[in-house]
């Protein structure tokens, strides 16, 4: 069986969390199935990867626009496969499109949906509207959709009442345990100028609403002195909210010592030394269907802070790998909390309890190793997409009289 995965994201090209998981289930699913990555951006130096760049004549168009070109080129290029996986609605309209030019199923992973993303308009203006008409043809075209937590599966529904249910299944992300765990090294601390042996909070994540970064940055406000606070954190959505999060930072800088922003992607095995040496992981997000960071820093033996929305609790047990902070949000979409200067209080009120007790930290940090461990690792997730893609094909093959 041949699968041709579908995403604008592939190493060295990634930047979310997306990205991660379409390297790591490539890298599974090629054990079983002969599996062809068609990706955006530069060419790549595998036989079966094959990279598509911006449509010439685009060049100077709209991003959405130059998103659904690149589409365009993918679809023509899956001829010949069984099967199309996309990811993300920047390859959600390539999926779609082959699955009609070439009559196979069409299956998408859920990482997020842009109806729940609606602060966009921002970054992308009218190229929104076009995101979103792309992303709900494809979702309620498509022969199967994988929700990366049960929180994403409701997401989905609610989103989209004209999706089956049937369709939608659940297959959690998951986490690499023996690239991601524990490293003793110092090294790029001292790089940083960040005490090891100080109480930490690390944040990471892209400068985006969803990830809920300002409201973080003014709970540090509330912190006890002498508390580090280690922001990496990059890629701004908007030239607006990267200003926010700068002077956000810069006041904090001027008012308290340990506060360190980082805004390079760091490697990997310079990013888990940061998390190893931390006492909590900080998640403040107000949109997450499930969470990479958090398992990222659980495989690292560090409890988690989160707030609890979306995916977040599947993965983060209140009291035994951290704490969950619950909030109301409001019903627009945007995911925004009722009560801002709540959730605020609560999220430094959380993050105070977990570094003042460093022995109760360690404990779910060794919690946190072991459950990434036992209930994320991708080899059963690969094994559950594979039987996703069975039961899509067994359907698909017995509806072709209906199509």
């Amino acid at each position: 069986m041949r699968v041709d995965l579908l995403t604008k994201e592939y190493p060295p090209a990634v930047y979310g969390g997306a990205g991660v998981h379409v390297a790591e289930l490539t890298r599974v699913l090629r054990e079983h199935i002969e599996v062809q990555v068609r990706c955006f951006g530069e060419p790549r130096d595998k036989a079966d990867v094959t990279a598509y760049p911006t449509p010439a004549d685009l060049a100077d168009a709209n991003a959405a626009l130059q998103t659904l070109g690149t589409d365009l080129a993918i679809a023509a290029d899956c001829a010949g496969t069984d099967l199309v996986h996309s990811h993300t609605w920047y390859a959600n309209f390539a999926g779609h499109t082959a699955s009609l030019l070439h009559g196979v199923p069409h299956v998408i992973s859920a990482h997020s949906l842009e109806p729940l993303r609606p602060w966009k308009a921002e970054q992308l203006g009218g190229g929104y509207r076009l995101s979103s008409f792309a992303e709900k043809t494809a979702y309620e075209g498509a022969a199967g959709i994988i929700a990366v937590s049960a929180g994403m599966r409701e997401d989905i529904l609610r989103s989209y009442p004209d999706v089956d249910p049937a369709k939608v299944h659940v297959v959690h992300n998951g986490i690499d345990i023996d690239e991601w765990q524990p490293n003793e090294a110092t090294d790029v601390l001292e790089r940083y100028g960040i005490d090891p042996d100080a109480p930490t909070i690390v944040f990471v994540g892209r400068i985006t609403r969803q990830k809920g970064l300002p409201y973080f940055l003014r709970a540090v406000r509330q912190l006890l002195e002498g508390v580090q606070v280690v922001l990496c954190a990059g890629a701004p959505d908007t030239k607006e909210i990267a200003a926010e999060v700068d002077g956000l930072v810069a006041e904090l800088q001027e008012t308290r010592e340990g506060v360190f922003l980082i805004s390079e992607m760091l490697p990997r095995h310079e990013l888990t030394q940061i998390l190893t040496h931390a006492t909590a992981f900080a998640c403040p997000s107000i949109y997450e269907p499930l969470g990479i960071v958090n398992l990222e820093a659980m495989a690292c033996g560090i409890p988690v802070v989160a707030s609890a929305t979306g995916g977040i609790p599947e993965v983060v047990l209140d009291g035994e790998t951290g704490y969950l902070v619950r909030f109301e949000q409001v019903t627009d979409g945007t995911g925004t909390p009722t009560d801002p200067e709540s959730f605020i209080a609560d999220m430094a009120a959380t993050l105070t309890k977990m570094v003042s007790d460093p022995e109760r930290a360690a404990e779910m940090g060794r919690a946190s190793r072991e459950r990434a461990r036992e209930h994320f690792s991708w080899a059963s997730i690969g094994e559950r997409t594979l039987e996703v893609y069975a039961q899509v094909l067994r359907e698909w093959e017995a509806g072709a009289d209906a199509r």
